[in-house]
């Protein structure tokens, strides 16, 4: 579960719904003083939401980037219906595209596409569903196909557990089995009070359909490689769910640029945002 550092928008920043003809999108939408030079659409991951870039925001909007960050449907701030079906990745890649049209303006500059951890798989979906939408595509900590076998253990029992106990429940499960490390002491009262809130907010259905996803991802690295963006494999130094040497790989595979964020683990967006938005600016300039 990614942890945003802090809650409030930068000056830069606004918080909206952006209405498409798919229904409304929460989002964080950050945009240079000046014509941004170009657009990015942000797809958070698992459990996660638009607050996951929230970092980022200031620093790609300084550099002269319009930064779109979302939250998909059904999770935290966005509606979405109690039926798994709805959240098939096809209807989610669908809706990244609709997001796409939605935020295009006139001197708005070409559209970058990033994915993080689900939401690459997500990302990946829609660049291979509509190709010519987008300028790149950035796999941020997500990889080839189905995530690590321990953690698929894990996302197992949530499944499990969501089927059976209200999200309430499944919640105080959740923190019984965290590690010392991630105790609620060692988090900042406001965040934990925003991972509580966000967590109650995401529908389950949503968590359980995305959650056999990545489970059953297949590899589709070589439909990407011949699709058409420019493509840009970012990572921290290590990864739980796809472990950096099959990033490394699948890069190779992709020949795409490759960026090891070092500092960050899972979630360098939260982790280390300078970082990660220097290595996207830079990559994105040099496509754009």
């Amino acid at each position: 579960m990614s942890r945003p550092p802090f809650l409030t928008l930068p000056p830069c920043a606004r918080a909206y719904r952006l209405d498409t003809d798919r229904g409304a999108f929460a989002v964080h939408d950050a945009r240079p003083e000046g014509a941004p030079i170009g657009t990015a659409l942000l797809v958070p991951g698992f459990t996660g939401s638009k607050e996951d870039f929230i970092a980022l925001l200031a620093p790609l909007a300084a550099a002269g980037f319009r930064a779109v960050a979302v939250d998909g449907r059904g999770q935290h701030e966005s509606p979405g219906p109690r039926d798994e079906r709805a959240y098939a990745q096809a209807e989610l890649a669908q809706d990244v595209l609709t997001q796409a049209r939605a935020i295009r303006e006139p001197d708005s500059g070409p559209l970058h596409l990033l994915g993080h951890s689900l939401g690459g798989l997500v990302a990946r979906a829609a660049v291979l569903r509509d190709a010519a939408a987008f300028r790149s595509l950035t796999l941020l900590s997500s990889g080839p196909g189905a995530i690590e076998a321990a953690q698929q253990a894990r996302v197992r029992m949530l499944i499990e557990a969501l089927g059976t106990l209200d999200m309430a429940s499944v919640w105080r499960a959740m923190r019984e089995l965290d590690p010392p490390e991630a105790a609620d002491a060692a988090t900042p009262p406001d965040i934990g009070a925003f991972l509580h809130r966000r967590w109650l907010n995401t529908v389950p259905e949503q968590l359980i359909a995305t959650g056999r996803q990545m489970l059953a991802e297949p590899d589709r690295v070589t439909e990407l490689a011949g699709a058409g963006p420019a493509l840009h494999v970012v990572s921290g130094a290590v990864d739980y769910a796809w472990p950096v040497p099959s990033l490394d790989a699948m890069a190779k595979r992709l020949a795409a640029r490759r960026t090891v964020i070092e500092g960050a683990e899972h979630s360098p967006n939260a982790e280390r945002p300078e970082k990660t938005a220097e290595a996207l600016t830079g990559f994105w300039s040099g496509v754009g």
